[in-house]
């Protein structure tokens, strides 16, 4: 699988504590807010342009720890550059646990040329897609 090379900078967090940290991801999200009505959603190119929702993201990401939380917040404007323009196949599996849904990791390079991956959970029945989160790779 090739990765998608996105334009977007990191979130620039350094010299900040993990609450500030979370905060600029906030202030982030609200911008992003303004141009939806209801519910947080982008649309895919990959898709073809279906709605992308938001509202397990910020679940998840407290599941996390406050240092994983701040590794993987850093890539928020990557996860989403990539979710609108990326046209690669991604990696796609079913759960095992809940059949009806499927996973989907895309996976993206930044300018700095660092490898990280996108997770969309996608209801089979429902064909609602929701985006999961967002890691670099490991190594």
């Amino acid at each position: 699988m090739k990765p998608f090379p996105v334009k977007s900078d990191k979130l620039d967090v350094r010299g900040f504590d993990n609450r500030q940290v979370v905060k600029i991801a906030q202030d982030f999200f609200k911008a992003l807010m303004h141009k939806t009505k209801r519910q947080l959603y982008i649309r895919s190119a990959y898709f073809g342009k279906k709605k992308i929702f938001f509202t397990y993201f910020w679940k998840h990401l407290y599941q996390k720890s406050p240092r994983q939380r701040r590794i993987r917040i850093v890539y928020l404007p990557c996860a989403i550059e990539l979710i609108q323009k990326c046209r690669n196949a991604p990696d796609s599996m079913i759960n095992t646990s809940k059949e009806i849904e499927m996973f989907h990791r895309f996976t993206g390079i930044t300018k700095e040329k660092e490898l990280f991956y996108v997770q969309i959970k996608e209801n089979i029945k429902t064909d609602r897609k929701e985006f999961m989160s967002v890691f670099p790779a490991k190594g």
